[in-house]
């Protein structure tokens, strides 16, 4: 896939300039050792104009990022909405996917950063995960000790662990892998977080060993407005075997149900499922067709 040409635009410390034409230092701590931090957000065209959904939401969380790392964050995020809107306009981009990313200068040395760059750049990009139904393996990689890394923070370098991961389930032919906890429980998929169906209700891993992400908080937000019960817990992987079905979430997926993980295959039809009547819910949500987060 082609992420940028000659003529695409990207924002870099206050100023908009081609990709092409733009450089790094290659003795940033970033590029060595993975120690930067960044978000996926993604842009919508409704019918009241181009819509970044939940820009507010997910800058915050890239300075919350930066700050469980001890990387500074000396920006104001609300110019920087401004300037991503404005990045999509000079792309000509409307439903577009959007990265951020905060980047280390030089620094060989294992410490705090000497200085640090902002990067925003965008692309069209589809749901990461097609609009198919997903098989998933469970992987023999675990999530890091959260005693390790602060798994609530969108960092690049924990996501080296993600890499592992999803290319072994592609080898054996899997479309995504899942990972356990290190004490067994399940965690998330390598780049999105699991919602399971049981009963008529859905329950999904607690926070501590997952990235508590963004679409996962409207998943719960919607399950409020739709009067279905979700439940945070601990989840085994003899709870996957016996749901009714099950379903991915995150900015990249958006919504993208589960055909089977392993040897478990979900008989419930997708359709009859609540994970796409929550999949309709979202797509109306980020397209403005109904405000419900007015309700919210």
């Amino acid at each position: 896939m082609n992420y940028y040409n000659s003529n695409t635009i990207i924002y870099l410390d206050g100023r908009f300039e081609k990709a092409v034409e733009s450089s790094t230092d290659l003795y940033g701590q970033s590029l060595h050792y993975g120690y930067a931090a960044f978000e996926g957000i993604r842009s919508y065209k409704t019918h009241n104009g181009n819509r970044i959904f939940k820009a507010a939401a997910h800058f915050d969380r890239l300075e919350r990022s930066c700050k469980l790392a001890n990387i500074p964050f000396p920006w104001d995020k609300d110019e920087l909405i401004k300037e991503t809107y404005k990045l999509l306009t000079l792309n000509k981009l409307k439903d577009a996917y959007i990265r951020p990313l905060v980047f280390c200068h030089p620094n060989m040395k294992l410490n705090e950063p000497t200085g640090v760059s902002i990067l925003i750049c965008a692309w069209d990009w589809d749901a990461y995960s097609g609009n198919k139904l997903l098989k998933l393996t469970i992987s023999d990689y675990e999530r890091p000790n959260p005693k390790s890394t602060p798994m609530e923070a969108k960092l690049s370098g924990n996501y080296v662990n993600s890499i592992l991961a999803t290319t072994a389930a592609n080898i054996k032919g899997y479309d995504e892998a899942l990972l356990l906890d290190m004490h067994g429980f399940v965690a998330e998929a390598s780049g999105a977080n699991i919602f399971i169906e049981k009963d008529g209700k859905l329950y999904t891993p607690s926070t501590g060993n997952i990235l508590p992400g963004i679409t996962r908080a409207t998943v719960k937000e919607l399950c409020t407005v739709l009067d279905i019960e979700c439940i945070e817990k601990k989840l085994t992987v003899e709870d996957l075997k016996t749901a009714d079905s099950a379903f991915l979430c995150g900015t990249a997926t958006e919504i993208a149900g589960i055909a089977s993980i392993d040897d478990i295959v979900y008989r419930s039809l997708w359709r009859e499922s609540i994970g796409y009547t929550i999949q309709r819910a979202y797509k109306n949500l980020v397209l403005e067709k109904v405000n419900y987060e007015v309700i919210i």
